[in-house]
């Protein structure tokens, strides 16, 4: 019998009904399953019916609950890892910053090219794809274990949510603990990309350093003028096949 090939499942989240259509039609033509929504309320009421998207694209400017609102809620409320790529008309750096700070993974100005955007989805889902594929590998820092393999972050037993920027942003500082590292270094090779917002590094550290810092202790410092730095004497891989 043929294996059945999976399909990926993206949420279409966007009120411009044009816009929504072009979106769907482009990842359809690159065999996604898509299923789009005018509203963010929309969305939230199909995720409690269990449904679970590969990616979600998301407007902010939506009617009712803003597409900021959406993004914090789900990333409490559901999956912690899966990407989304925010398509919007605001391209302050304010609205930029903010939509990263709330868990979005990319974030994408209208006028857009439809085939980039394709083009960013399947990179995003690639790395998923790449992640899971991996030998069973670990990374510990104290009571933290990061897993490689499933991208979850655990203190203890205990699981830390992660949007998967994050966990890209930390496996990254980990795999180079005691080096320092330039924001424009970690951009490029986090990111895939030489040109961009590189004061999204800022924001994910911040992010981090929220999550898995408390009182004096310290795992990412700063070298003022020079990149970031996270704390080698902590930390250490594990491998097992």
């Amino acid at each position: 019998m043929k294996e059945k090939k999976l399909t990926p499942f993206i949420y279409v989240i966007e009120d411009e009904e044009s816009i929504s259509k072009l979106v769907c039609m482009y990842l359809s033509k690159s065999e996604m399953e898509t299923k789009a929504f005018i509203t963010a309320e929309e969305a939230l009421e199909d995720l409690k019916n269990n449904a679970r998207p590969d990616l979600i694209i998301l407007d902010l400017n939506l009617p009712g609950m803003s597409g900021f609102e959406f993004l914090e809620q789900y990333r409490k409320e559901f999956d912690k890892a899966i990407p989304v790529i925010i398509l919007s008309a605001r391209d302050a750096d304010e609205d930029i910053i903010k939509g990263l700070g709330f868990g979005a993974d990319e974030f994408v100005t209208k006028p857009f090219s439809p085939s980039v955007l394709v083009a960013r989805v399947k990179a995003n889902l690639r790395r998923q794809v790449f992640a899971s594929a991996k030998a069973e590998e670990s990374i510990t820092f104290d009571d933290y274990t990061l897993l490689l393999n499933s991208c979850v972050l655990k203190k203890g037993t205990h699981k830390v949510p992660l949007s998967s920027k994050e966990y890209e942003v930390l496996e990254y500082l980990l795999k180079h603990a005691g080096e320092t590292l330039s924001p424009e270094k970690i951009y490029s090779d986090v990111w895939k990309v030489q040109f961009g917002d590189v004061t999204a590094v800022a924001v994910y550290i911040q992010r981090l350093r929220k999550k898995i810092e408390s009182g004096e202790k310290t795992y990412i410092k700063t070298e003022f003028g020079k990149g970031y730095i996270f704390n080698k004497e902590c930390v250490s891989l594990n491998n097992s096949k």
